[in-house]
């Protein structure tokens, strides 16, 4: 019985981690210096960012209390965030809500609707949307809702001009979510009987509800760190609003036109106090968006995928 070729023979595994020629030996050491390497660079690049953190921190803490937070009194002093924490909120809630919208009914539209003509055309315009400066949106917003719409420098032209900043990031991740549905499970469910509608409600939203979470959490996090867009199509507001058309302070606004300021201490306070509570909601937003897309895909795991 003829035996095999020794020099013929393939390698296993074990005669890699054996073989000493040049070309393994380089191997091996490029492996090992890239897990030296990665963790160094990813250490220099957070480093701007928990500096930031610390800097805005150090400045913000010793003077935020809980009056500062929750009062909306006039004559609790010029430091204190309760109205413009409410406007914010009310702002961030209408404009989130027509973002959603939007951009769930576009993505739908482009992946399981329209041509692949047409649908190539409105991705193309979304992507150019979500580059777009916010000063430009934010005088399309002044121009469009505040002059021509008459309703003025309020909470919902505010709200409005944030929508449509707004609307690309959850158009583009509900196109993406519904685009990367498997295509046996829109096969299986339209062979059975299923209806459009059917689908799109009962299965395809279910496996892309995760992917479209992290659009949404991800364009608030954008949308709550704007300025130009709420500077431009709100005004300085010393009461909750009452109505849609009433006056709104946003935070940014707050960071924009207080820091830096010789009015004195307090309005330097304001900006350092806005500034820090827009860090701890967007890193809130993040860790919340990763917390319920891998509980909610855990749970998609061997049921549709």
């Amino acid at each position: 019985m003829a035996t095999a070729n020794p020099m013929t023979r393939m390698l296993t595994p074990e005669d890699l981690l054996t073989d000493r020629s040049l070309r393994t030996r380089w191997r091996i050491g490029f492996d090992r210096a890239v897990g030296w390497v990665l963790p160094l660079l990813f250490g220099v690049a957070i480093l701007p960012i928990l500096a930031v953190v610390y800097y805005v921190g150090s400045r913000a803490l010793p003077t935020l209390t809980v009056t500062v937070l929750t009062s909306t009194s006039l004559t609790a002093g010029v430091d204190v965030l309760g109205v413009p924490i409410i406007c914010t909120f009310e702002i961030m809630a209408v404009a989130t809500l027509l973002a959603v919208a939007l951009g769930l009914f576009g993505g739908i539209a482009t992946a399981e609707f329209l041509p692949d003509r047409l649908a190539g055309w409105i991705r193309t315009t979304a992507n150019m949307l979500a580059g777009t400066p916010s000063v430009v949106m934010g005088y399309f917003g002044y121009f469009t809702f505040v002059l021509y719409f008459g309703w003025g420098l309020s909470l919902i032209s505010g709200a409005f001009t944030l929508a449509f900043f707004m609307t690309p990031y959850v158009f583009r991740t509900a196109d993406l979510a519904f685009t990367s549905v498997p295509r046996h499970v829109r096969e299986a469910a339209y062979g059975s009987g299923a209806g459009p509608l059917q689908y799109i409600l009962r299965i395809g939203s279910r496996i892309a509800l995760p992917q479209i979470l992290t659009g949404v959490f991800l364009a608030m996090a954008i949308g709550v760190g704007e300025t130009a867009p709420i500077v431009l199509t709100t005004a300085a507001a010393t009461i909750v609003p009452h109505s849609l058309f009433s006056p709104a302070t946003f935070l940014t606004a707050l960071i924009f036109a207080n820091y830096g300021s010789s009015l004195g201490a307090g309005y330097v306070n304001v900006a350092f106090q806005a500034a820090f509570i827009l860090i701890v909601v967007v890193m809130l937003l993040n860790v919340l968006v990763r917390i319920v897309s891998a509980r909610y895909q855990k749970k998609l795991e061997g049921l549709y995928l």
